[in-house]
């Protein structure tokens, strides 16, 4: 369970800048403890420390093809015409112990990844040889069940090879006391092989956040059920649910409650068990049904010292309204964010993801960002002293408005993989100007 300091309180009437809102998150949330976990388990999660290699990678020189264990002179100038004509002294099969010696004029039958046996210096690929069948190049070994002779008699090679030829040297992967893995390494597919390669079954890392997202309204019914005069469907849980688990979390949705103070507060008491950080979208204005201002306003009293939801008016466009604050006995993070899709869709990428990203203990906590030149076929309009965050679509340097600046426009969300930046003090930005992008793919 996470802990989070109290927020920075500030007066009621203060209009909190995008900054400062998010530095006051990023200030108050604090990464997760570390924990011990299986690799599988681990997936997606923070590695704590730094990961040495103990045993090298591979532990021994061993086989890159499957072939001929032999002596470089045995097969010097070997050629079809004039093969070399070694004698099968066993197989090396991987995983097999005690393989047999090579002498002068001698040849072990070696699968990929098997040991290089001592005595030999190089590998002859078997489609260089006849496989011990007395006729012309081969392409393949039959099955060691199927035809345990090819285990001994002569085979006839017909090119040579350089010394260590198809030998994977022992380290040249990893050696012993290489760093593997550095920490705050986000443990994807090809982290956990390596892990298992070097023989770490367990790892210490912060685990993937909790996240709970619930939305507010009596007006919302579920996807599939019937519609009544006046209900639309709820879009933000599960669109936020997706954002969550997109950003690294493990993310619980709860369905729509209703317009009920009460119903609401008992709802998210209920919830914490499982959370490490809450997620409330609609219910944050100013309006008469609001709930989640009138349930979480006053959470936080003498009994949970510390704890308290702030809702604040921000100098941006869409989102002004928000809260943030911390509820329960382990003060756990909340984010309420405004019931309009695209303003909460845009506050979840402003202020909830690097949230998620800072509780997981990573260093870089936001999205990339770049400049790109404003393709669009009139001058963008931006009130003034609002920062706006408008839809676009980016490709080669170039971002073009997605949709219209209306925070209901959900449609218009599904096709954009941008965020262009109006600054607070731009109130109009023409086609062909560099504009800031926050990049979403």
């Amino acid at each position: 369970m996470s802990t989070a300091a109290a927020p920075r309180p500030a007066g009621q009437d203060h209009l909190w800048s995008v900054d400062e809102h998010l530095e006051d998150i990023l200030t108050t949330v604090r990464p997760l403890e570390p924990i011990e976990l299986q690799l599988l388990d681990a997936q997606g999660c923070v590695l704590v420390d730094d990961v040495t290699v103990q045993v090298s990678l591979p532990p021994f020189d061993n086989s890159s093809m499957d072939g001929y264990a032999v002596r470089v002179s045995d097969v010097e100038g070997a050629s079809e015409e004039f093969p070399a004509v070694l004698e099968v002294v066993g197989d090396v099969a991987a995983g097999r112990a005690d393989p047999p010696q090579v002498g002068p004029g001698q040849a072990a039958r070696i699968m990929t990844g098997a040991p290089l046996p001592p005595g030999a210096e190089t590998v002859i690929p078997v489609e260089w040889t006849d496989g011990g069948l007395g006729e012309g190049p081969v392409t393949g070994m039959r099955a060691g069940s199927l035809a345990p002779e090819g285990a001994q008699g002569q085979v006839h090679i017909h090119r040579p090879a350089k010394a260590r030829a198809h030998v994977r040297a022992k380290g040249s992967d990893v050696k012993a006391g290489d760093r593997a893995l550095a920490a705050g390494t986000v443990l994807g597919p090809s982290q956990i092989a390596l892990l298992a390669a070097i023989g770490r079954g367990t790892v210490r890392v912060r685990p993937r956040p909790r996240v709970v997202v619930m939305s507010t309204g009596s007006e919302l019914v579920q996807p599939d059920e019937q519609l009544a005069e006046g209900q639309i469907y709820d879009s933000n849980s599960f669109s936020l649910t997706a954002a969550a688990r997109d950003a690294g979390a493990i993310a619980y949705r709860v369905g729509a409650v209703a317009d009920d103070a009460e119903t609401l507060r008992s709802t998210v008491e209920d919830q914490l068990v499982r959370a490490d950080l809450m997620v409330t979208t609609g219910g944050v204005s100013v309006g008469a049904y609001d709930v989640v201002k009138e349930a979480l306003s006053h959470v936080g009293d003498e009994d949970e010292p510390g704890s308290g939801i702030e809702f604040r008016k921000l100098a941006m466009q869409p989102g002004k309204p928000q809260g943030f604050g911390s509820i329960g006995p382990d003060h756990t993070p909340l984010l309420a964010l405004p019931g309009n899709p695209v303003s909460s869709y845009v506050s979840f990428e402003i202020f909830v993801r690097p949230a998620i990203r800072a509780l997981m203990g990573l260093q870089d906590v936001h999205r990339p960002r770049t400049r790109a030149t404003l393709a669009a076929d009139e001058a963008l309009t931006s009130p003034k002293g609002r920062r706006q965050f408008l839809r676009g679509s980016y490709a080669d340097g170039e971002v073009r408005p997605v949709g219209g600046a209306g925070s209901h426009l959900i449609a218009a969300l599904a096709h954009a993989d941008a965020l262009i930046v109006v600054p607070e003090d731009t109130e109009s930005v023409e086609p062909g100007t560099e504009v800031e992008v926050v990049l979403l793919g």
